[in-house]
């Protein structure tokens, strides 16, 4: 079974050892339910807690508390209309602008009645566009107003800050929206015209800050709250990956992730046992002993080191044959590149990927090979157009290679052309019956187009699809476990769990079933600590699994610890095998910092597990 791992909201992922590495490969495909809600929302732990399982995020609908609305007349808030609701935590009464009583009480309502009339007339102009003649009344009811009444002057600073933004002046909008929460911390208009000023002043910690204050207050009902919080993630993840990314100690995957990487090739000459000819006569005679390559060739001692599982090695062998143009340089460009991916090394696999793809005089299933690998890698950068041309020139010069069908039925799904994908898939089956992987994967592609469709017949022959795969093909563990996505968004939880049994059953050591299964006990039974369980198992198998870590860090976010769960996205972080996984990591890990300081600065916590 192949590893597979959560994506991005928008995008089901062909989840594969290659779909979170950049290298391609068969593999479980991230379920249909994913929704619209974007991932930051998991770190965030979104005002109701959230899990991301088998694909798929699942919600636990917990009642929001509505707080009544209070105070007003403050001007140049966002319009109350389906875009935005009258915002929780707003400028209130209770907070102290009731009547003052004792001496020099007739004086204190005087000076604030003088405030609030010169608020009025500010707003006046401020609905007539005069926004420099708004200032000058809002000051005025600032230098007015009791310095007690900190409701009205948190109000009137507010209102000046509005001005402000309509002059693009967003120093003094921050300046102003930070005076209003001083005085009202949990003013809601204040603190998401400070996020907004923030963005413009480019300074995206403090935004981010501000604008989970607000998710939280709003309890994530906000949409524009809730899509600046997800933009300023972007940026902020992208910016931190492209650092680290670029100065990162290239990591080996574990070795059953290399495995599941190469068993989704079937016409891969570089991932195939050594040959006969390749091997020592005396060796042929030493089966469970170590190898001893017959040529000096650095290419077949890599091939050894593979079959002896001796990966570290491999990149520094197919550089001898390289370096030494031997007989088999094009096999040891193509392997060096591979290797080069599975580490996290695109830069260096694509001038390797470069000269396989142009050795007109090489086999054509090494060109093959390694134009699928590249359209791979062009995927996991975002780079559609190219994937594409990758893999349809694979198809021109190898039209009976059926790795070449099953790898970019996976790019379809990616890009949501599932016909496309089922022709494809249908395409490999018709070249190799026997690919169970393609025949799994055509029945979860047919299967999320029935979902996203929401065609209940189609479902039906979906899941009966499933069935007659894994009764045709029971050692196949994709099955089962694609089987089980599909089982967990029908609700069919008992089944599903069976089904995620038997991959274990067939594979002990995929650290991603234990992974799913785990998030399956928590949407199934709400069992934290035989999910937890789970989780800690899957790590304990492979310590290298990044889908383990990321998942736990998530889970942490909703249990409240924080700590802990930013120490697990760390951990996840450079285990990542590209710079766009590691960008989502840290939009993750961003997140459950911001909710950390709003916990500190304003004592805003989402409800937890």
């Amino acid at each position: 079974m192949a590893a597979s791992k959560p994506v991005e909201a928008a995008v089901v992922a062909a989840a594969a050892p290659g779909s979170g590495s950049g290298v391609g490969g068969g593999g479980a495909t991230a379920g249909p339910g994913t929704g619209g809600l974007p991932r930051w929302q998991l770190a965030l732990a979104v005002g109701a807690p959230l899990l991301l399982g088998a694909g798929a995020m699942y919600l636990w609908s917990r009642q929001r508390r509505r707080r009544e609305a209070g105070g007003g007349g403050d001007v140049g808030g966002l319009k109350r209309n389906s875009e935005r609701k009258t915002p929780e935590g707003r400028a209130s009464p209770a907070l102290g602008s009731g009547h003052p009583e004792g001496p020099g009480a007739h004086l204190e309502m005087n000076s604030l009645d003088r405030a609030q009339a010169a608020k009025n007339k500010g707003n006046k102009y401020f609905k007539a566009g005069k926004y420099e003649q708004a200032i000058q009344c809002y000051t005025e009811a600032i230098s007015l107003c009791p310095t007690e009444k900190n409701v009205d002057l948190s109000t009137f600073y507010q209102n000046r800050a509005a001005a402000f933004e309509q002059l693009q002046k967003w120093k003094e909008v921050a300046q102003d929206c930070t005076k209003a929460v001083e005085l009202n911390p949990k003013y809601v208009k204040a603190l998401f015209r400070r996020a907004k000023a923030h963005e413009k002043l480019d300074n995206k910690k403090e935004c981010l800050e501000d604008v989970t204050a607000v998710c939280i207050l709003e309890g994530f009902q906000n949409q524009q709250s809730m899509l600046l919080a997800d933009k300023v993630l972007k940026l902020l993840g992208k910016e931190k990956a492209k650092e680290k990314y670029k100065n990162r100690e290239p990591l080996m995957p574990s070795p059953q992730f290399i495995k599941s990487y190469f068993s989704s090739f079937t016409d891969d000459i570089i991932s195939q046992p050594m040959l006969k000819g390749e091997k020592s006569d005396e060796d042929k005679d030493k089966e469970g002993e170590a190898l001893e390559v017959k040529e000096n060739s650095g290419y077949l001692k890599a091939k050894q080191y593979m079959e002896e599982e001796n990966y570290d090695k491999i990149i520094s062998e197919c550089s001898k044959e390289i370096d030494a143009q031997g007989k088999y340089m094009a096999e040891a460009l193509l392997l060096r590149a591979t290797f080069y991916l599975l580490i996290g090394n695109a830069n260096a696999a694509k001038p390797d990927l470069d000269k396989v793809i142009s050795l007109k005089d090489a086999n054509v299933k090494l060109r093959a090979n390694a134009l699928i690998k590249r359209g791979s890698m062009y995927m996991q950068q975002q780079q559609p157009l190219l994937s594409t041309q990758d893999f349809n020139m694979a198809a021109d010069i190898d039209p009976q290679n059926a790795d070449v069908y099953h790898h970019r039925g996976q790019l379809k799904i990616l890009l949501d052309q599932v016909e496309e994908a089922v022709a494809d898939f249908d395409e490999c089956i018709r070249l190799r019956p026997e690919s169970a992987l393609a025949q799994a994967q055509k029945c979860f592609a047919l299967y999320r187009q029935a979902y996203t469709g929401n065609n209940s017949s189609q479902i039906q022959a979906a899941m009966k699809g499933f069935e007659e795969v894994i009764k045709k093909f029971p050692k196949c563990a994709e099955g089962y476990a694609l089987y089980a996505q599909a089982l967990t968004d029908q609700q069919q939880f008992g089944k599903a769990d069976e089904m995620y049994d038997k991959c274990i059953d067939l594979e002990p050591d995929n650290a991603t079933t234990y992974v799913h299964k785990g998030l399956l006990q928590l949407q199934w039974k709400q069992d934290l600590d035989r999910g937890l369980e789970l989780i800690s198992k899957a790590i304990e198998i492979d310590n290298k699994c990044d889908f383990a870590y990321e998942t736990m860090g998530t889970i942490e976010v909703q249990r409240g610890n924080m700590e802990k769960a930013i120490d697990m996205f760390n951990k996840a972080i450079n285990l990542a095998k590209s710079e766009m996984e590691m960008a989502h990591l840290y939009s993750l890990c961003d997140a459950a910092h911001a909710q950390t300081e709003v916990a500190k600065k304003y004592g805003l916590k989402p409800p937890t597990l």
